[in-house]
């Protein structure tokens, strides 16, 4: 494929000629932070934390969504972008629930994470917060639309990876939320209970459903016997973790069989 050459803070690069200026800042090894962006799945623009400045482009740009062009000059770090990706942060901090300590991202969320590296210790903007009651409809999943950013990333996993199509974009402008079609709970559709939306929620929106009391309750309880049984997709998981091939997998998991040495893979 035809490259060509685009500077990154001063800094010419080579990059092919469909790279977005993101493509481009990590070919660099320059850090430009996101929200909604995922590498080979989406690509929308719309949590506007990657914006840069780009020589001759009116006002800043989205790089995940912006292509690259010969000789296009780029700036990831000047004042004008750290200041307008506070803002932007400090947008969806205003209307974010402020208990981190006993949410279940604590420490492992990405925009707790944004919020630090940016140096936001006040929210600037206050205004009106949506209230949602917790969705908790399905047997496995937690969903609190209060805590969601709108990224986006569960509906492009949901619907492109799991290929379920649970979950979607729901009303408009800052009536917008992520859910099932028509406001339902999510043990209402045809969720399948994957988790995979759990995995790429960046923060508390999509949780497990915790049973953690319920067994030290059933352990204390002398007149039970309590049995542990693992999920019959923790053998698929592990069979794919050691490069078990899928059809030899799918076969031992059907019959009940433990899967022949020969069939791993190297």
């Amino acid at each position: 494929m035809e490259n060509i050459t685009v500077k990154i803070d001063g800094k010419s690069i080579s990059v092919p000629k469909d790279s977005t200026v993101l493509d481009a800042a990590r070919a660099a090894g320059v850090y430009i932070p996101t929200l909604c962006h995922m590498d080979n799945l989406q690509s929308i623009g719309a949590c506007r934390v990657c914006l840069v400045e780009i020589e001759r482009a009116r006002g800043l740009q989205a790089s995940c969504v912006y292509p690259v062009s010969e000789g296009l000059k780029v700036h990831t770090h000047t004042p004008k972008v750290l200041q307008a990706r506070k803002a932007v942060v400090e947008l969806l901090l205003s209307n974010h629930p402020q208990e981190c300590l006993t949410c279940s991202r604590n420490t492992n969320c990405e925009l707790q994470a944004l919020a630090k590296e940016l140096g936001i210790e006040e929210v600037s903007f206050k205004g009106e917060r949506k209230t949602y009651d917790l969705d908790l409809s399905s047997p496995s999943i937690v969903r609190d639309a209060n805590k969601c950013v709108l990224c986006r990333r569960c509906v492009a996993v949901c619907n492109e990876v799991q290929r379920v199509g649970a979950l979607g974009l729901i009303n408009r402008g800052f009536e917008s939320k992520v859910g099932p079609a028509f406001d339902r709970g999510l043990g209402e559709v045809a969720c399948v209970n994957c988790g995979q939306c759990i995995n790429v929620c960046p923060v508390g929106a999509l949780k497990e459903t915790d049973h953690t009391r319920r067994v030290w309750r059933a352990l204390a309880d002398s007149e039970k016997h309590v049995i542990v049984q693992t999920a019959p997709a923790v053998r698929a998981a592990l069979g794919e973790e050691f490069g078990l091939h899928e059809l030899a997998l799918e076969d031992a998991i059907s019959s009940h069989q433990r899967p022949k040495i020969e069939d791993y893979g190297d």
